[in-house]
């Protein structure tokens, strides 16, 4: 017999302490590790964390064998490995109909189980009565099911093992948008029980996701079948949340120990670099302590002060939590293995360093790694005045398995035994490192011949879709109905992927689907669903957004085609020509940049070999899933209207079953016409004269009801919005303008009863002379009938006001009319199809929304992602009787959520997102550019294109100054309304005492008497002299105004809002009153703190009047820095603002001045010079603030004079 070696007498040596230690819990019948000889249950993640020594040591086995013995031990590890994973695969798939019920709700309540009998399998405790929902741990499984399937463990046995796995992707798929109780089980860290977004749990899954993408479950024995697919778009969705989201962990805390899995080890989720030192250097200055690192700050576990009788903290505990955390020697093994494979041999031989002089020695030689070291009950004040001071004891479990698994596992890897790439075969530790730049291929395809020979004309070839035969073009809603099919299993009553729509990495690869290759339009293109896409301003800035995406997002193989259809409605003149912006941007495409991202224009056929390929062969015939046995309740999704390309030439005898799938999908949506055209020649009475707000046909609809409506007016301060729009374009017979008599004007036909005569109602459509009336008759219809009605008009059968109302707004799309567009998208309570995740995003970038007008009754506040009917009804009941305020809410939502991801310092220092106020600037905005009264403005603001809106609404968030011009309508178009564009403003100098605005003022005065008129009256045109002063008159307020609208703070203000009321009871704020005590319970950079902060000064409903509040917060919180220990009681920020105030105009009379100069605001008694006052400079508002505060703070401030300049 061969003597044994060194390195195998070492390696027996730790086969020895994995036996003792780890092994010895695990269960003989399911493989599961209890978490002690105390503990029969089974933490899904403490299990996989503690068989990783086990995992490790097998390979180390195997490559170090000095003899077969060692083999024989090698492969016994890796089939313990086996069956602890098939143990916890048994548990899940137990579960198997909560995975099916958390595809559709995302509910605490209907998640896997966190923890197993380790004997059974079986749940231990009930739904609710444990924070379950850990997305980490189902993720962590399948990220390390991925790693080890790769480094040649059998883990999956069957098909549907298989389809179990690929339906746990769509459960991880939406991690980016489920608030979690994370790594600690814990959620908010004052233990109630609340979930929030866990930095960890996105960052988790998203590995996972990127991990388990095309990988062969079944190893090298496998085939198409055992593939797992994942959508691209769900893991870029991950990863710019978890970017938004770092150093933060969640809202309640602000830096978590528990980031070190993903930024290193095991799931290297984070690919910057910086972002990556960012987080590790927080973690090591604020939790790193003599022992461990704090899992976060005032972490209450297990310390003395901890009250172990109850569950939750009260949340000014925490406080008492502070310096005295306990701390964690299982991280240090966390930095020990990152520096390995950073190759950083001082931090690797820092940290084993510092593990040796914690571990614990047993006298039987065995090494131990405690749960965690806390402060002796004698010594914690000692240790609170003078942290990391004090020696502390070990506490808890001894071992801590997920501890001593990590410390063996780094030390097989420290000496030699494993290679870095052994324990991550899938190559995650790369993923920090250099990219190429993305090339994006653009394929330009031409609808029919038609628009084909008129950009030949213009001197651009390019392909129509009959031409690039065999190939296949589809919408990208066929590829979201074709992957509804993803994971169907029968026999697990599994229903396959939820429809969601598919982002434009996923249409950039090309598809393989029953042998034929398939490419698909991106979902911009498809005007199915939203209007935006009739827009073509609206089209080619979407194309800008997205090819900047796919360069900067695209991870796969190959390079993304991008395939760019040109359709009718991109044409002008009656189809005689391309749409000029169209036409442009194909020029642009073809010199090869684009937006800032590198393109290459070709045909498709030229681009197969490089692109990306995916074989779908869940659709293959032999695969026992039939497409048609239930599709219908599934496809006909009812946002579908109308055409779509032409059929995808197919002999009709060779059409299999795909292809006629596919063409009952398009189908669904094809339209036919029904609606009489409007009449030019009429000589009936229109039916709704020119001045009914949608609140008159509400009530007369009531009426005929016999209901009561409540007059609810969304009216504003400049009275914008509150009529739905006012005219229609009636010249053809202006004598019925006058009448004001609803019953005469209203020609509301009556039945025998003296009801309405719905009949002759739509009889009427025949006569209405414009798109307007007629919508006004079908929405009549709509309330009193509802959608589903038979109209029978013409005597046909099955025309519904659903159907004509669909057909009216292809037509309005057709003439371009917004207004209208918008109006009709209301009645038929269209909703923009990623709205949910429009949503979703601005709140993972911790944004809160909130719809509808303030005070808070009417304004709903969004705090956390609502499926999206429920979001669809919120916005709906907030906007009250107004659809179009609706409507409007959404598309703004919508562009939010697209400069969030393009341009996210947009939104520094926003927190909460308040559209109502969006809408009423952006309306008070064109009503001071175009000098119009505040309806004029609501009904120009409705009537903008999509691109328009969006323009204004980057101007707002950025601040810039912009010009709105009017131009002339084209004549047939039937909408009264002036259209107008939105172009931007060069700055104009204006000089540093020009600002400041007062010096102006005073030689404006010596100079005349004349008053100007004041800039808040109701109506923008106040007086004659409104411009008198140059346009530099109403600056400031309008910067405050805006500002005050989209919660826009100073850099740091929460911290320093923090450090006050350290000092002070707390602030008052227009009667609500922040108090100190909210500092006991959070600390300074908490998102949570922000936004109480931020809940506290929106109860002031003038976004100009919060401002000057804010700036009065702003010059206290100077005072935080002053050697003093307390700055009194309750502080009264609002007399603070109308002392300052009372100062300033002092100094105004003392100039002489009189008049409307004077004048205040009504609503908050402040002058309205002062709001227009800048900040800065002799006479600006900060000035006559300090004033204010020192009169105010006079004995709490030192006596030295020279302490406020």
């Amino acid at each position: 017999m061969r003597s044994r070696s060194n390195s195998g007498v070492r390696l027996d040596g730790y086969a020895r302490l994995v036996q003792r230690t780890i092994l010895c819990h695990q269960n003989p019948v399911t493989g599961l590790l209890s978490a002690g000889a105390d503990h029969k249950d089974a933490w899904v993640r403490d299990n996989i964390y503690s068989i990783l020594a086990v995992w490790g040591l097998g390979m180390a086995y195997r490559k170090n064998a000095d003899r077969d013995e060692d083999k024989a031990k090698a492969y016994e590890l890796e089939q313990n490995v086996v069956k602890l994973m098939r143990g916890l695969l048994q548990c899940m798939m137990r579960q198997v109909d909560k995975v099916e019920k958390f595809k559709r709700t995302q509910s605490t309540k209907d998640c896997l189980h966190a923890k197993y009998n380790s004997s059974t399998c079986a749940t231990v405790v009930g739904d609710d009565q444990w924070g379950h929902l850990q997305v980490d741990a189902t993720s962590l499984y399948l990220l390390f099911l991925a790693q080890m399937t790769a480094s040649g463990l059998r883990i999956i046995f069957t098909l549907d093992e298989v389809t179990f796995i690929q339906n746990l992707v769509f459960y991880i798929e939406a991690a980016y948008k489920v608030a979690d109780y994370g790594i600690w089980e814990r959620g908010d860290k004052t233990n109630q029980g609340i979930p929030e977004l866990n930095a960890s749990s996105v960052g988790m899954a998203k590995a996972a996701l990127e991990a388990i993408d095309e990988l062969d479950l079944f190893g090298a024995h496998g085939g198409h079948k055992s593939v797992i697919h994942v959508l691209p778009d769900e893991v870029e969705h991950c990863q710019s949340i978890l970017y938004s989201m770092l150093p933060r962990a969640s809202t309640s805390k602000e830096i978590d120990a528990g980031l070190l899995s993903i930024i290193s080890y095991p799931a290297f989720a984070v690919e910057d670099v910086n972002l990556v030192n960012v987080t590790k250097s927080e973690i090591i200055s604020k939790l790193q302590g003599r022992y461990g690192c704090c899992r976060f700050l005032r972490d209450g576990y297990k310390t003395p002060r901890e009250d172990p009788s109850r569950l939750h903290y009260d949340p000014a505990e925490l406080k008492l939590f502070e310096n005295i955390e306990c701390e964690w020697p299982v991280f240090w093994t966390y930095f020990l293995i990152d520096g390995i494979f950073n190759e950083d041999k001082i931090q690797v031989q820092e940290y084993r360093e510092a593990l040796e002089g914690i571990l614990i020695r047993e006298k039987n030689g065995l090494v131990l790694m405690p749960e965690l070291y806390a402060v002796p009950p004698e010594k914690v004040d000692e240790e609170y005045e003078n942290p990391h001071s004090v020696d502390r004891v070990p506490v808890g479990k001894l071992p801590h398995l997920w501890g001593q698994s990590l410390y063996v596992l780094s030390c097989l890897l420290a000496e030699g035994f494993l290679a870095a790439g052994e324990i991550d075969p899938l190559n995650r530790r790369f993923s920090t490192g250099f990219k190429p730049d993305v090339v994006v291929q653009v394929t330009v395809l031409a609808e029919s011949n038609q628009i084909k020979n008129l950009l030949q004309d213009r001197g651009i070839n390019v392909q129509s879709i009959a031409d690039i035969h065999p190939l296949r073009v589809q919408p990208a809603r066929i590829l979201s109905n074709l992957y509804t099919m993803l994971g169907r299993n029968k026999n697990l009553k599994l229903s396959g992927r939820p429809h969601r729509h598919i982002g434009v990495l996923g249409t950039s690869k090309l598809y393989v689907i029953r042998n034929q290759i398939f490419a698909f339009t991106p979902q911009f293109t498809d005007q199915h669903h939203f209007y935006l896409a009739l827009d073509n301003q609206m089209i080619v800035e979407m194309l800008k957004t997205e090819l900047a995406y796919l360069t900067s997002c695209w991870r796969m193989t190959g390079r993304p085609t991008l395939t760019f259809p040109i359709t009718h409605t991109m044409l002008v003149d009656d189809g005689t020509d391309i749409h000029p912006a169209v036409l442009a941007t194909i020029r642009k495409l073809e010199d090869g940049y684009f937006g800032g991202a590198r393109v290459k224009i070709g045909k498709l056929s030229e681009f197969l070999t490089t692109s990306f390929h995916t074989n779908l062969s869940f659709l293959d015939p032999d695969c026992d899933l039939k497409l048609f046995d239930d599709h219908n309740d599934n496809c006909n999704s009812p946002d579908s209207e109308y055409g779509d390309y032409p059929a995808d030439f197919c002999e009709k005898d060779s059409q299999d079953e795909l292809d006629q799938y596919i063409n009952d999908v398009l189908q669904s949506t094809a339209l036919k016409s029904y609606l009489p055209p409007t009449s030019k020649t009429t000589t009936e009475p229109p039916v709704f004269s020119a001045n009914h707000s949608t609140e008159e046909i509400l009530s007369i609809m009531a009426k005929t009801k016999g209901l009561e409506v409540p007059a609810v007016s969304m009216s504003l301060p400049t009275k914008v919005l509150n009529t739905h729009r006012k005219s229609l374009n009636l010249v053809d017979n202006p004598h019925f303008f006058g009448t004001k008599d609803h019953e005469n004007v209203l020609h509301l036909p009556k039945d025998a009863h003296g009801d309405l005569d719905c009949r002759k109602l739509v009889d009427q459509l025949k006569e209405c002379p414009t798109l307007h009336d007629q919508a006004d008759i079908l929405y009549i219809l709509h309330i009193l009938k509802g959608a589903d009605w038979d109209t029978q008009l013409d005597g046909q059968y099955g025309v519904t006001v659903h159907c004509l109302l669909n057909e009216l707004y292809r037509k309005a799309g057709l003439n371009q009319e917004w207004g209208l567009i918008r109006y009709i998208s209301g009645i038929l309570k269209k909703r923009v199809e990623v709205l949910a995740e429009a949503c979703t995003d601005l709140l993972s970038h911790h944004k809160q929304l909130t719809v509808g007008l303030p005070p808070e009754p009417r304004e709903k506040i969004i705090t956390t992602p609502l499926p999206p009917e429920e979001l669809t009804d919120l916005i709906y009941e907030a906007s009250g009787q107004d659809i179009s305020i609706a409507v409007l809410t959404q598309e703004i939502i919508m562009y939010l959520a697209m400069y969030v991801r393009s341009q996210p310092s947009l939104f520094v220092e926003m927190l909460r997102l308040r559209i109502g106020l969006i809408i009423q600037v952006m309306a008070t905005e064109l009503a001071r550019s175009l000098k119009c009264s505040g309806e004029e403005a609501s009904e120009s603001l409705m009537n903008l294109s999509p691109f328009d809106m969006k323009s204004l609404l980057h101007h707002i968030l950025s601040g810039k100054e912009f010009g709105v011009e009017r131009s002339l309508r084209p004549v047939d178009s039937s909408s009264s309304s002036p259209a107008i564009s939105i172009h931007e403003m060069g700055h104009s100098g204006a000089t540093k005492t020009e600002r400041s605005g007062i010096t102006k003022l005073k030689s404006e005065m010596k100079q005349r008497g004349s008053t100007p008129s004041s800039p808040t009256s109701s109506s923008p045109t106040g007086s004659g002299g409104d411009m008198s002063w140059g346009d530099r008159k109403g600056q400031w307020l309008r910067r405050r105004r805006l500002d005050g609208a989209i919660n826009r703070v100073p850099v740091g203000f929460y911290e320093k809002v923090w450090k006050i009321l350290q000092k002070c009871h707390g602030l008052s704020i227009d009667g609500y009153v922040l108090p100190s005590s909210t500092t006991r319970e959070m600390t300074p950079c908490e998102i949570k703190f922000a936004v109480h902060v931020e809940s506290v000064l929106n109860h002031v409903p003038q976004p100009e009047y919060r401002q000057l509040l804010v700036e009065a917060i702003l010059v206290l919180t100077f005072l935080s820095d002053i050697e003093v220990s307390s700055i009194g009681g309750i502080i009264h920020v609002d007399r603070i603002v109308h002392m300052a105030n009372d100062l300033f105009l002092q100094e105004l009379k003392s100039f002489g001045a009189t008049g409307s100069i004077l004048e205040k605001d009504a609503a908050t008694g402040i002058c309205h010079f002062f709001y227009d006052s800048a900040p800065s400079g002799a006479y600006g508002t900060m000035t006559y603030l300090t004033k204010a505060i020192i009169i105010y703070l006079h004995d709490f401030l030192p006596s030295t004079g020279c302490a406020m300049q």
